[in-house]
């Protein structure tokens, strides 16, 4: 009863102000490593590409300051108003940068601030300052200069007037504070690349890179948008297109839309995407929209003109076989999943894509026949090249227990070896991630299995639901050594299989949703101690010339105090994903049988296994609200 007593009215905590975005800035930013510090810069520089989307700027610069902890971005646009709001009777800025879901983007009734937006939420700038130790906005408009400075969120003084002034335009200082983030330095090389990009997406504008740090300064400026860009990429890829002009296109049905891409000879594809000038790595609709269209048109040039090949069937993924482009689409009023913006939600942008491309495509195609048909023929050879592929593995030793019958997933790329013993298979999550592993990955023992998105949670399911699951039907397809009760890890094609995820709490997800599937129905596997799970690191640190990597935080520390030099100050890099890591890097840190570091997966307890898999991936919420609560001392961080 006592405890009872205690709660009452006085125990519920109120956030006023942005004291919420300093108590969970993970909600806003995603998180306070490298990722959500960077995203400060992103949310200042967006609104400023605002105002050059809708025609109010054409300049815009970034000055990385000396300390390499301090930004200022400034653009030429309108600036932000400073007059005083009707109804709150303070200064339009201060509301703006001192109030959640305050900003001239919430008005659809047509008056014009702003057709399109990279953030319509209200929260980009008022973040920024909640989580600045210092920040400094000037303002020129109406004839005057206006400059009112901010710490943590408030303001330190009223708006001043500076003086007279000519042009208008916002700038804005700000210095992360070091309370939220535990490392406040900037990366330049992240922030020089988003704004080259930025100057591709959005032609004609022109933006100005100060690196202070390394006494750099750069003008990017690109008239032919993304085509430059597509041209950029193909040279950095090294990807030699098999046809001499891109697809280019543009239109406005609802939406603008911008895209340009080439069949190249590389086996990857690479489709960058963006929404009002925001990249999008996790895609989306507009992406699904896109790669819909190029399906139905390529599908009916080749039913049109009769070209359809003889003893093969053309999938998807061969006509998308080494397509490389650009994407990029002004939505309204977009909805991205989550605040850091990396994918588009809306519903209708697919088939509005879709329903602009295919007719585009067709036609382009139609009018370009000697394009049309080496692009053709590149897909069929594509084709031919996997079904061979498959053909020639079904004779090697390692499925003999399917006899010689096994269809293999067409996105298992299989190693070459005919000996079981010295052949692994990874599984990757996502298609980024995997065409990393197969790069870098020993092709001759080294298979890469990437399976799309979160794996479906098996547990409490019956086998034959499950098997529906594609993903999973792949996983049993690539090992075969049979699953339920005829699970014989005597038949497995390879000698182990390895789970490589992310090293974050995402990749830790994954993994834990595949051991429960190899738990519950390939548990032999785990009991020959052939189930391994990859340790890719975390962090990559570098401290003058020699380099370290980091599997978390802890071991980061490890690193830092045990290598630490004099004024030497150490490089951190933390990765957002596997499919950050270029191939060689992957190769040495997680695939090298000399280098990596494995932990074989092994059951001690079969019933505490049982029990805690049961609690954490079951369908009775009780069970596994009171394992979290038992557990919750042992909890350093809780990422919210």
């Amino acid at each position: 009863m006592s405890r009872m007593s205690t709660y009452n009215a006085s125990s519920i905590q109120v956030l006023e102000g942005l004291e919420p975005v300093r108590k969970r800035p993970g909600m806003y930013i995603g998180g306070t490593g490298s990722a959500g510090l960077h995203h400060l810069v992103w949310e200042i520089f967006d609104n400023s590409v605002d105002e050059a989307m809708n025609g109010h700027a054409d300049q815009i610069e970034v000055i990385l300051h000396k300390d390499g902890t301090s930004v200022t971005v400034s653009d030429n646009g309108r600036g932000i108003p400073v007059d005083k709001h009707p109804t709150h009777k303070k200064p339009a800025v201060e509301i703006i940068l001192c109030t959640l879901h305050a900003g001239g983007k919430f008005d659809n009734s047509g008056q014009g601030n702003y057709k399109t937006s990279g953030g319509l939420h209200g929260v980009g700038a008022s973040v920024v300052n909640a989580l600045s130790k210092k920040l400094v906005v000037t303002v020129k408009r109406d004839g005057y200069e206006w400059q009112m400075e901010f710490k943590q969120g408030k303001p330190v003084s009223p708006l001043k007037k500076l003086g007279p002034s000519r042009g208008t335009g916002t700038t804005i200082f700000f210095h992360p504070d070091p309370q939220i983030f535990p490392r406040t330095e900037f990366n330049p090389q992240t922030i020089r690349e988003r704004l080259e990009v930025a100057s591709y997406i959005h032609k004609g504008l022109k933006v100005t890179w100060v690196d202070e740090v390394n006494n750099k300064k750069e003008v990017f400026h690109h008239e032919d948008g993304i085509v430059a860009f597509l041209k950029q990429i193909l040279t950095e890829k090294n990807a030699k297109p098999v046809h001499d002009q891109p697809f280019i296109f543009s239109k406005e049905n609802g939406i603008r839309m911008e895209m340009c891409f080439s069949w190249t000879e590389s086996t990857e594809e690479l489709l960058k995407s963006y929404v009002n000038g925001i990249p999008t790595g996790n895609g989306g609709t507009h992406e699904n929209g896109l790669r819909a269209g190029v399906l139905k048109a390529i599908r009916n040039y080749i039913e049109t003109h009769e070209l359809t090949p003889r003893g093969v069937t053309l999938q998807a993924e061969d006509i998308r076989e080494g397509v490389i482009g650009v994407l990029s689409v002004f939505v309204e009023d977009p909805q991205f999943q989550g605040q850091t913006k990396d994918r588009l939600n809306n519903t209708e942008v697919q088939s509005m894509v879709d329903g602009a491309v295919r007719p585009a495509l067709e036609q382009w195609l139609n009018s370009n026949r000697s394009v049309a048909e080496t692009i053709v023929n590149r897909i069929i050879i594509a084709a031919r090249a996997r079904e061979a592929s498959r053909a020639a593995s079904a004779n090697i030793s390692r499925k003999t227990a399917t006899n010689g019958r096994l269809n293999l997933p067409g996105k298992l790329a299989d190693c070459s070896s005919s000996h079981r013993e010295e052949s692994e298979l990874f599984i990757v999550e996502g298609d980024s991630a995997g065409g990393s592993a197969k790069q870098g990955r020993d092709r001759d023992k080294q298979a890469i299995l990437p399976l799309r998105g979160k794996v479906l949670n098996t547990e409490g399911s019956s086998l034959s639901k499950i098997l529906e699951n594609k993903e999973i039907a792949d996983l049993v397809t690539a090992l075969g050594c049979g699953v339920g009760p005829e699970c014989d890890p005597d038949k497995m094609r390879y000698q182990r299989v390895i789970l490589l995820a992310d090293a974050d709490s995402d990749g830790h997800h994954i993994t834990t949703l595949l051991l429960t599937f190899i738990f519950r129905h390939m548990r032999p596997l785990i009991e020959a101690g052939r189930v391994y799970l990859a340790l890719p690191p975390l962090y990559r640190v570098d401290i003058g010339k020699e380099t370290y990597w980091a599997a978390d935080d802890a071991d980061k520390e490890r690193i830092l105090k045990q290598h630490a030099r004099g004024n030497v100050r150490p490089e951190i890099t933390r990765f957002k994903g596997l499919g950050e890591m270029m191939p060689k890097v992957l190769w040495e840190t997680t695939l090298n049988p000399r280098t990596r570091r494995l932990l074989r997966v092994e059951i001690s307890d079969p019933l505490a296994s049982d029990r805690v898999i049961n609690e954490l991936m079951g369908k009775d919420p009780s069970a596994r609200f009171r394992f979290i609560m038992e557990r919750a001392e042992e909890a350093e961080e809780l990422d919210v």
